[in-house]
């Protein structure tokens, strides 16, 4: 029998159960799949937490990549022993997994599955965010919370890529390590100094043209701060809770402020766009410019470990579950 992790109510890590779950069959258009690599990513936490509603139990993990074991009626892109990746299989924390063809993403020859579970969700959101939510150019000058965490790190890479100037913020000598290997042009310890105020002198006053915001309520009302006139503040996630309801002539008198709170979702809209995307990241990870991290590799019986270790913002890079 296979196995999974269920939530069995909402609640804190202690409520993830590793149990045996009933082996399923792909229905017409889907791909049963191996799971080698399932991803672990805040999203998660928010469907445990309740934070996103969920029926209880239910099997936790949108993220992985493995090799098809069969596919359904009407299934004409994908074969038995096809190498796959995906961004959206619900109860993807298990053995197998069903998971849409449409949702899915051949792996390239020469990419590992631990790095294409790893690199699909973060890479493909870190890619919507320098190219189409704020498209950044030489010039603009970008600042990135978490910028030695999964997203982080990608999103320093990307910007960087893009000609922009990259101001990150970390919590520790280690992170800020890791941030300045990815390309960031300055980094702040937000433990030690206020980030709002280090990014008005680093700008000299002038604010960025973007801030790429994933960890919400502690860091909102400085994001604002930080933001230039007519500049964009992109809240992507909430790492440390939601941000509380904005008045949006807190907007105006911040200088005809933008604030935009993307999601993936919006920006893969069809196969085609998905795969699009995802092309450009695994092409760039391939050829050795884009730098994928993994924190951590978790048994799939140690999801709470994992969760533990995230929300207690003791990783860098991306954390891995290894059915």
């Amino acid at each position: 029998m296979p196995h999974g992790v269920l939530v069995t109510r909402p609640g804190g890590p202690e409520v993830l159960k590793y149990v045996e779950i009933e082996p399923e069959t792909p229905g017409p258009g889907e791909l049963l799949v191996e799971v080698l690599a399932a991803g672990v990513n805040y999203f998660d936490i928010y469907q445990r937490e309740g934070i996103v509603p969920h029926q209880t139990p239910f099997g936790l993990g949108l993220e992985g990549a493995g090799t098809v074991l069969g596919v359904g009626a009407g299934v004409t892109g994908f074969a038995t022993g096809d190498r796959v990746a995906w961004m959206d299989g619900a109860g993807s924390y298990a053995d197998q997994v069903v998971v849409k063809e449409s949702v899915a993403v051949r792996v390239p020859d020469g990419i590992p599955d631990d790095t294409a579970a790893a690199t699909l969700l973060q890479g493909v959101t870190a890619q919507l965010l320098v190219t189409s939510t704020y498209p950044l150019g030489p010039g603009d000058t970008a600042l990135v919370h978490a910028a030695a965490g999964g997203v982080g790190l990608l999103l320093v890479q990307l910007a960087k890529a893009e000609g922009a100037t990259v101001i990150g913020t970390v919590s520790t000598p280690d992170k800020e390590e890791l941030a300045r290997q990815a390309g960031a042009d300055e980094v702040i310890r937000y433990t030690e100094a206020d980030f709002a105020d280090e990014v008005a002198r680093l700008t000299g006053g002038r604010g960025v043209e973007v801030v790429y915001d994933g960890v919400g309520a502690t860091t909102f009302d400085g994001s604002l701060a930080c933001t230039a006139r007519r500049g964009m503040l992109v809240l992507f996630g909430a790492a440390s809770g939601p941000v509380p309801p904005v008045d949006p002539q807190r907007l105006n008198a911040a200088g005809s402020v933008f604030l935009t709170r993307p999601k993936a979702e919006d920006y893969t809209v069809t196969p085609d766009e998905l795969r699009g995307r995802a092309s450009e990241v695994f092409d760039a990870v391939a050829a050795g410019t884009l730098s994928v991290r993994i924190g951590g590799r978790y048994p799939l019986s140690s999801a709470r470990a994992a969760h533990e270790d995230l929300q207690g913002r003791r990783t860098t890079g991306k954390l891995l579950l290894v059915p």
